[in-house]
């Protein structure tokens, strides 16, 4: 039971073993935050209708995006507000318009998946 803090080391455990090797899985707590971090960003519907969009087709705008999840044009500029404040989309400017995409790659993994589930 070496993995276990000192304020729960007196606790009583039925498989010691199994308990250093959750707390080994765990990891570090800024990891698990971060990860938290993006999956709350993943868990919001119309947020997540922009991310999938974007990833099975690549760069688009504001006003497309807006048509395609049936969102408004200041609430999918607020979403990608949030999505590129965490470093999860990026928007390039050809112009006067801009075009979205993502960026984070564990996200683009998660999206994958998403995708291949038959989201």
């Amino acid at each position: 039971m070496h993995l276990v803090p000192p304020d729960r080391a007196d606790r009583r455990t039925i498989d010691g073993h199994r308990v250093c090797d959750a707390i080994a899985a765990i990891g570090d707590a800024a990891h698990v935050r971060a990860w938290a971090d993006r999956f709350s960003l993943l868990a919001d519907p119309n947020r997540l209708a922009l991310l999938l969009a974007l990833h099975r087709t690549g760069p688009l705008a504001v006003s497309d995006l807006a048509i395609a999840t049936g969102m408004n044009d200041p609430a999918v500029s607020q979403a990608l507000r949030l999505l590129r404040a965490s470093g999860t989309v990026a928007g390039e400017k050809q112009g006067r318009v801009v075009r979205y995409r993502v960026v984070d790659p564990d996200v683009q993994t998660l999206l994958a998946r998403c995708t291949a589930d038959g989201a």
